[in-house]
């Protein structure tokens, strides 16, 4: 049934106010994916902190549209119901601006991130699940019900298709997280300042509205120097370098000759020791295979592994795959790390592809005498598919009949399953594996796995160089693994498949953290 009584809503103010829905859920989406991106950067675990703000935002937006139906109630509720809209509206535009300041101030001072994530996920969800039954009830004063519910329904889910699709590839990349919520503080107001315009009962609300407009927009212009200043201080070291990907957030650090990398605030490497770690993951395989000429290098885009497959003068050809683009770029950019990776990715001999390794490998042609994996530890479910059976499958494909194989193991010490299901994970397929570890000082023992078809031996050829590192008699006593480092006697580990990735929850059951 149509309300009575109320007023007759022309059908630009119709559409002003399915818009302004759609907009605001636009908002709502982008400051939750904001939130969980934030929290896994701080916290560092981003399965759980999506995990809660996808659950908490839901269920929030099912309080606030309980909470709905007891306000604005009573005979001819017209204009209390668009003055509530209003309001959710201008409570919007402030949590966008201060919700993630709040977020790193916590963490900053040592409070309760995860609470904090929660109320302020509360808070979003219960704005955003009033907008829904307030509009309809706004629309089903001069529309049927099912008619007024299905507009509002598709426009609403429109604008959360819109965020979901915004923030990745548009604003977390070319903006970052305090600029986005810069920029998301001022949409509420400007959908307020033209609902103030075309409803004549609230244009007295206009002025308001419109002088609430430039202060926020001075306060958002305030904060954006906030964000560097706030990351500069979580950091020992003065930041040198900074990108914003799609993927990840890329920091460079440097304090005197030690320059580190971090990626979403995890150490990947300290220039005072990763020649250890580079020497130790590239010599050994190529020195195992005695021509190494094809070479295919898995990750490595900050050029530190192809420096040192570059050095071998047999390779002709090196064909990387890494996932981001403004790793590539900032490792051929940035002076202090072109200097540390010795312009390797401009060599004649790399070719350079860009994606994800678990599809882009399907594309390359040929094979190769070996395979080099250096990928992130598998601490979500996502990297651990790289260390599965079905994509180690794929690398067989391309490995030569005589070709080896190797990857990054984590640290065995406090993570042995993870080598030892990496290993598990290889025997699946016809090939042998033996292990090995190294000591980097900045992460302690730290663990490789190399891989070769069943039947052949290993046998190292002499390096052609001395590294700082790697000497043949460095290789020579490579295995075997040291007794604790290894799993304890009758302990087991499945294989890591895609369908069960149970190198992610080895990862979690870390001897830093606990059981």
């Amino acid at each position: 049934m149509i309300a009575p009584s109320a007023p007759p809503l022309r059908p630009l103010q119709v559409w002003v106010l399915l818009l302004a829905a759609a907009m605001s859920s636009t908002v709502s989406l982008v400051l939750e994916l904001m939130l969980a991106t934030q929290a896994s950067y701080l916290l560092g675990d981003h399965t759980l902190a999506t995990g809660i703000v996808v659950g908490t935002f839901l269920a929030a937006m099912g309080l606030g549209a309980w909470l709905s139906q007891f306000l604005a109630c009573g005979p001819n509720p017209f204009a209390r119901l668009l003055r509530l809209f209003l309001l959710v509206e201008l409570l919007l535009s402030p949590l966008c601006l201060l919700a993630p300041l709040g977020l790193f101030a916590l963490f900053g001072a040592g409070g309760p991130v995860w609470l904090g994530l929660v109320v302020l996920t509360v808070l979003v969800g219960v704005l955003g699940g009033m907008e829904v039954p307030l509009l309809t009830r706004l629309l089903e004063t001069q529309q049927h019900l099912r008619t007024a519910l299905a507009r509002v329904l598709a426009l609403d889910y429109l604008g959360a298709l819109v965020g979901a699709l915004l923030f990745p590839l548009v604003l977390l990349p070319w903006l970052g997280l305090l600029p986005t919520a810069a920029v998301l503080s001022l949409v509420p107001l400007l959908s307020c300042l033209v609902i103030c315009r075309v409803f004549p009962l609230e244009r007295r609300w206009r002025w308001l509205v419109a002088g609430t407009l430039p202060l926020v927009a001075l306060v958002a212009w305030a904060v954006l120097p906030l964000g560097d200043k706030i990351e500069d201080s979580l950091y020992d070291d003065p930041v040198v370098g900074r990108v914003q990907s799609r993927h990840q957030r890329i920091v460079l650090t440097r304090r005197r000759d030690d320059l580190r990398l971090f990626l979403d605030g995890n150490l990947q490497f300290s220039s005072l020791d990763e020649y250890r770690y580079h020497e130790a993951l590239v010599h050994p395989v190529m020195a195992f295979h005695r021509q190494p000429r094809r070479v295919l290098l898995l990750g490595a885009g900050d050029g530190l592994a192809l420096r040192e497959v570059l050095r071998w003068p047999g390779v002709q050809r090196v064909d990387l795959v890494e996932l981001d683009p403004a790793m590539l770029q900032l490792a051929r950019r940035h002076p202090f790390l072109r200097r540390l990776n010795q312009g390797s990715l401009d060599d004649p001999r790399v070719h350079l592809h860009t994606g994800d390794a678990f599809e882009r490998v399907r594309h390359l042609a040929g094979t190769y005498d070996v395979v080099i994996a250096d990928f992130p530890d598998p601490a979500t479910a996502p990297l651990a598919r790289l260390y599965s059976v079905s994509f180690y499958g794929r690398l067989l494909q391309l490995l030569a009949p005589d070709g080896r194989l190797v990857t990054q193991a984590s640290t065995p010490f406090f993570t042995p399953k993870v080598l030892a299901s990496i290993q598990a994970t290889f025997e699946q397929l016809p090939l042998t594996t033996r292990a090995y570890s190294v000591d980097v000082p900045s992460f302690g023992p730290w663990g490789f796995v190399i891989a070769y078809r069943a039947g052949q031996s290993l046998q190292a050829t002499p390096l052609p160089f001395m590294g700082r590192w790697a000497d043949d008699a460095q290789i020579a006593r490579l295995f075997p693994l040291a007794r604790d480092l290894r799993l304890a006697p009758g302990e087991q580990v499945r294989p890591n498949r895609l369908l069960r990735p149970v190198l992610a929850e080895y990862q979690r059951q870390s001897r830093w953290s606990g059981p």
